[in-house]
């Protein structure tokens, strides 16, 4: 088995002052499509923050694609980050500038100079996304789950091995939200690896994948819950 790009082991996550889950412990591979469920509150989205640095670990061994997260220094929490791709669920889009200046914003960030290059892969990610022709918009000219492939094209412009999405289609309607879960399940067949948190039990039946239940402090598997009976 090849080694897992996240491995938690005895994680203790707390927000504040307060031990929000006990005992995490997860393995995600290259390639796995992973839920995160459970009522607002229960931790979902302060393990997607432990992940990419946001939140501290205290105490437990929580590997990220080869660094300790209880241990990274400040520092390396960049580079660790490029190798992610995060999605919100309120988009963060810079409203002042077009869709394709929201792109290059982001590779100009993580190093990319050729002006060619940079152009070749925004269309690749927008083609990807099904946004093709919408380069030259606003984000305040796009729908709502038009403006979350565009959050979906920036997450994974420098082919990031993990994709986290924090509740992705929490804005949308169901049937937008529905095509954004297909999406993603799209991007992970190509590679990525993907966490998701949502409250939707709908699309675990349709797109399955490995289900983790956050509740009363704990995370654990439920896949099986959710397996065709």
């Amino acid at each position: 088995m090849e080694e897992a790009l996240i491995h938690y082991t005895n994680v203790d996550i707390h927000q504040q002052d307060l031990c929000v889950l006990n005992e995490v412990n997860l393995k995600l591979h290259k390639g796995e499509f992973v839920y995160l469920i459970g009522k607002v509150g229960t931790g979902k989205t302060s393990l997607l923050k432990t992940i990419y640095g946001e939140l501290d670990i205290k105490s437990g061994e929580a590997q990220v694609l080869g660094h300790s997260m209880a241990k990274i220094k400040r520092k390396h929490i960049p580079q660790l980050r490029r190798k992610l791709g995060i999605v919100f669920q309120d988009f963060q889009l810079l409203t002042d500038r077009t869709v394709y200046d929201n792109l290059e914003f982001v590779l100009r960030a993580t190093g990319w100079k050729s002006k060619q290059q940079i152009k070749n892969r925004i269309e690749e990610v927008l083609l990807q996304v099904g946004m093709e022709n919408k380069g030259y918009k606003m984000p305040n000219e796009l729908s709502g789950g038009e403006q979350q492939r565009i959050v979906i094209a920036r997450a994974i412009l420098n082919s990031p091995e993990i994709i986290l999405a924090d509740e992705p289609t929490g804005n949308l309607d169901v049937e937008t939200g529905r095509a954004i879960v297909e999406l993603l399940h799209s991007i992970c067949r190509s590679g990525s690896a993907i966490i998701m948190t949502t409250h939707n039990i709908r699309f675990l039946e349709e797109f399955p994948g490995i289900v983790y239940r956050c509740d009363g402090h704990q995370i654990t598997d439920v896949t099986r819950e959710f397996v065709e009976k």
